[in-house]
């Protein structure tokens, strides 16, 4: 390897996340933050939560129940 061209590297990262836990990896940064973790991943834990700061999902669920109401007056045959 080149000398003074590779970043230093901490073998001893600390990482924290939005839900309170925090550990150890190696990385090229000395502090991380993350949102989600394998603590509070919904793969991991097995439960079902949506994180949604923009309010994405109630949205999408409005256009989806909109969408599902017919309107009789298109469905009628002349």
């Amino acid at each position: 390897m080149k000398k003074d061209i590779h970043p230093k590297y901490f073998t001893d990262a600390k990482v924290a996340c939005a839900c309170g836990n925090r550990f150890s990896v190696g990385s090229t940064v000395e502090k991380i933050e993350v949102e989600i973790c394998s603590k509070c991943h919904p793969f991991f834990t097995g439960t079902d939560k949506v994180v949604d700061t923009a309010g994405r999902v109630e949205r999408f669920k409005q256009k989806q129940a909109k969408a599902g109401k017919t309107d009789k007056k298109k469905l009628k045959t002349k």
